[in-house]
């Protein structure tokens, strides 16, 4: 069966290639490599080499037909979109309708979309369900569910199919501190260089952390349903960053500090996705806790 990722050379969507890669598929990757690096000379991936927004990027999902479509590839930093909302729309909504479009003229089974809690925005509620009301706070948000909306109506307009995955904070091997990075990656890069970590705020606020390998095994799942519905991708447990902070400094040998810095703007509070949904309809379930995953992800940057 052929599929295509794009942003496959990317951190979620090379853990995301390698495991459709193992299943036997016929993996092509859409990605300009402006922040993924893998893949470039794999020899079982087809790699095209194209911004999404591109008529070639429309051109090769047209031609080449694949079954199923994850869209991964997007502009994730929620600082650069507030610094530049006309480059983040472009990328996330007008991307998004060009791959939508290569998709109809393909006639492709599916579209599996990696959306975000942030879309959610800054509501003030311990735990957040599929249902409860969108309203972003900073452009990547607003973005992001704007895309939703277009794959919503593609598939009343035109049969498309889809599935859209809210991920709540990803994280785990291979993610950077750039771009798409959080903050989980961020200590990493810290703890290697052996200085302080710098926490944003009071450290108080609250993340939903869902490791990258659950993720991964959500995308198969929404492959493997034919529901046109969103999901969230999440533990339903929140982590505040000074617990973060805590546990990987646990893990660690030698003794590091912690500061205080400035808040950023656009960020939010609180945010724990409740996962009932996904787990009862696509049959899916977290198998990480925040320790385990957070000390798969220490050894693979320190070994």
């Amino acid at each position: 069966m052929k599929v295509a990722v794009t942003g496959g050379a990317g951190f979620i969507g090379s853990h995301l290639t390698d495991y459709l890669l193992k299943a036997g598929y016929e993996v092509h990757i859409l990605d300009n490599f402006s922040s993924g690096h893998y893949y470039h000379d794999h020899p079982n991936v087809i790699v095209h080499e194209v911004d999404i927004r591109s008529e070639r990027a429309q051109a090769i999902i047209a031609e080449e037909k694949p079954e199923f479509v994850f869209h991964l590839a997007a502009q994730a930093d929620v600082t650069r979109s507030i610094n530049n909302p006309c480059e983040d729309a472009d990328i996330n909504i007008n991307g998004t309708i060009n791959i939508l479009e290569g998709c109809r003229k393909a006639k492709v089974k599916k579209i599996i979309f990696s959306s975000t809690s942030a879309v959610y925005g800054n509501l003030q509620k311990a735990t957040i369900d599929e249902q409860d009301h969108t309203a972003p706070i900073s452009y990547y948000g607003l973005s992001k569910l704007s895309a939703e909306k277009y794959i919503q109506l593609y598939q009343e307009l035109y049969g498309l199919d889809f599935t859209i995955l809210r991920y709540g904070n990803v994280y785990g091997p291979r993610q950077t501190a750039k771009g798409e990075g959080g903050v989980i990656a961020v200590f990493m890069d810290r703890i290697k260089e052996g200085s302080c970590l710098k926490i944003h705020g009071d450290g108080k606020q609250t993340r939903d952390f869902v490791f990258v390998e659950d993720v991964v095994d959500a995308n198969i799942a929404a492959m493997k349903n034919d529901r046109n519905d969103i999901f969230h991708v999440s533990t339903n447990k929140p982590t505040s960053i000074i617990q973060l902070a805590e546990i990987l400094l646990e893990l660690h040998p030698d003794s590091l500090e912690t500061m205080h810095v400035t808040s950023r703007t656009g960020d939010i509070k609180h945010s724990c996705l409740l996962n009932g949904k996904c787990c009862e309809q696509l049959g899916w379930m977290p198998k990480y806790s925040i320790s385990e995953g957070l000390k798969r992800t220490y050894h693979y940057y320190n070994s």
